[in-house]
């Protein structure tokens, strides 16, 4: 099996210094480099650098997958925007790690295939599906940190020695509001963490509805007017200067925070335990597959009584379907050939139904002596059991 493994930096914050591109140069011969992007895919060997240092010192988002089912999207953002303590109740053992570096919070989001998985040779992401997190986390949606809590839950669901006491009697972190109507990178996350649809829409019933993204500009005019003046001067100082954090974000966040905008998390709600949830995802779980079949049942229902119909319609007009048969067969084409095939298959049915098969026996038999020279007619016949006499 020929591996394949997919490695992508992006530097959002800031550009990458000279000195920082011709270190991260020395990583890779082969990479797309630029001073905000890194890009490099391997069919054999293995990347160079260290993620953990390269996203501590340099980057703001790094996405890597391998065909055998590895998957980490890091991210990091400043403290000032989301505090190690916000994220810290939604980390799980091998799907949400957090740490903070310099002033910064690195989450580490992971999905480790099985032993002995399929290998996926179809799957591909870019790391631009992802980095509107950032922007959301950073405004205080901690929704895609809820989503890492509930791929950990869908994985132990599917382990078989680890210990069911271990996690059926934890207790859910808080649920943000929104979960039943994901932004689209939130949802792109859901998918790169494989968490079970069924396992979302139970946790989805203990979230409240989603927040408006629209900003009001006349309440964070008015919002900002009144913060302290020695405080607006520094902005606007460090927005002139090119800081490397902007205060863009940090403000949207706090105005947001006092309005109560955001995405904030239930405390209203009663904590499920994660045997709660996977009783009510089995629930989700056993309820759409009902529907399911209910609709499959109708469907199939419906074309049974088109089908009846059809064959209704047939039985009263041999006569015509037999002109349209040889109408069908003079076009002398593959097209009509094939669809002169499908009615007389039709015709023999609406024969039976009639009481008159030896009536369609001999008339099928005048038909193939009259168009024996016709070999692709011939052989689409006898390919759909309608042989000579």
């Amino acid at each position: 099996m020929s591996e394949y493994q997919y490695y992508e930096f992006q530097s959002i914050d800031r550009p990458l210094t000279k000195d920082e591109l011709e270190r991260v140069r020395t990583l890779s011969s082969r990479a797309r480099i630029s001073a905000t992007h890194f890009v490099n895919e391997y069919h054999y060997g293995n990347f160079r650098g260290d993620e953990r240092k390269l996203m501590e010192q340099l980057y703001d988002a790094h996405l890597y997958f391998a065909n055998w089912g590895s998957r980490h999207l890091m991210l990091r953002l400043p403290t000032t925007l989301l505090p190690a303590g916000s994220a810290e109740p939604y980390c799980a053992e091998g799907a949400l790690t957090c740490w903070t570096r310099k002033g910064h919070l690195l989450l580490d989001f992971a999905y480790e295939a099985e032993d002995g998985g399929e290998w996926d040779f179809e799957t591909s992401f870019t790391l631009a599906s992802f980095t509107t997190l950032r922007t959301e986390l950073a405004g205080g949606d901690l929704r895609p940190l809820y989503l890492a809590w509930l791929s950990a839950l869908t994985r132990w669901e599917l382990e078989e020695d680890v210990d069911e006491n271990e996690y059926t009697s934890a207790v859910e972190p808080p649920v943000p509001a929104g979960l039943a109507r994901l932004t689209g990178p939130q949802q792109a996350l859901a998918d790169f963490l494989r968490i079970d649809p069924h396992l979302l829409a139970a946790a989805a019933r203990a979230s409240g509805a989603a927040p408006s993204q629209a900003i009001d500009k006349d309440a964070l005019a008015s919002w900002i007017r009144a913060l302290p003046q020695r405080e607006k001067d520094d902005l606007l100082l460090n927005a002139a200067l090119g800081a490397a954090q902007q205060p863009g974000p940090a403000l949207l966040a706090r105005h947001r925070a006092a309005s109560h905008g955001a995405a904030e998390p239930s405390t209203a709600t009663r904590r499920r335990s994660a045997a709660e949830l996977l009783d009510a995802a089995y629930e989700v779980r056993s309820e759409h597959t009902r529907q399911q079949e209910q609709a499959h049942a109708q469907t199939r229902r419906a074309e049974q009584r088109a089908r009846e119909s059809h064959l209704d319609r047939l039985t009263e007009n041999t006569g015509q379907a037999w002109q349209d048969i040889a109408h069908l067969i003079g076009q002398k084409q593959p097209g009509p050939y094939d669809a002169a095939v499908t009615l007389l298959k039709d015709l023999r049915e609406a024969h039976d139904r009639s009481g008159t098969p030896e009536e369609f026996a001999r008339r099928l038999h005048d038909l193939r002596e009259q168009h024996r020279g016709k070999s692709s007619l011939m052989r689409r016949f006898t390919d759909a059991g309608l042989p000579a006499r």
